[in-house]
């Protein structure tokens, strides 16, 4: 389906790994034009993440309840956990002309899709298999077992690559967040985007 809403809507999907949250905090550090969508989850925290500002941490029963009344824009469950987005917190940032990320899985990337046919998405690559057991592992996060686990995951996600408008190479960091900044740059030029952020402009050019 069309949306016509002045923000602009960036997807953002990688494997485990892949470093899809280090470039998505560096963009956002640098452009504060661009808010990060803030996912409901049933996992628990991890580290320092807080309730509200990482994640909303919700229970399995509650998040089954804003499934059933339609409130996600989009859902999944990852890693026995799901995930999902809040179609009107979306809505009404993208209303007041902010551009939204949203830092998903393959799965809800394909559901936002569906929905927002003027969503840009982007995929993260890291350059082999041995790079990404090792950053896995340098990560110190996760079992041997679950490592072994992501990277058989991985090879699903990676076959999903093929059906995003933006496939970003993340082997020297500096570089694949130059073409992260690119992506978003060249969306926020395109026609459709600019006769949303400047009506007054078409307007008075009479292009409207």
């Amino acid at each position: 389906m069309s949306t016509h809403f002045p923000g602009n809507l960036f997807v953002v999907a990688a494997p485990s790994g892949a470093g899809k949250s280090s470039l998505v905090n560096a963009l956002l550090a640098e452009d504060s034009r661009i808010q990060l969508s803030v996912s409901c989850t049933t996992r628990a925290p991890r580290g320092a993440e807080v309730d509200g500002v990482h994640y909303v941490f919700i229970d399995a029963p509650e998040f089954q309840r804003r499934i059933d009344a339609g409130e996600f824009l989009e859902w999944a469950e990852v890693h026995g956990n799901r995930y999902g987005t809040s179609k009107r917190w979306l809505e009404s940032r993208m209303a007041d002309g902010m551009d939204v990320l949203l830092e998903i899985d393959w799965q809800g990337a394909a559901q936002v899709r569906a929905q927002f046919d003027n969503a840009v998405s982007i995929f993260i690559l890291p350059p082999s298999f041995e790079e990404l057991r090792q950053r896995l592992t340098r990560r110190a996060e996760d079992a041997p077992e679950v490592i072994e686990q992501r990277l058989r995951e991985a090879r699903v996600e990676l076959a999903q690559a093929k059906n995003f408008d933006f496939i970003i190479v993340n082997q020297d960091f500096t570089h694949a967040l130059r073409d992260l900044r690119q992506v978003v740059a060249a969306q926020r030029l395109r026609y459709a985007a600019q006769r949303l952020s400047h009506p007054e402009v078409f307007r008075a050019l009479g292009i409207l």
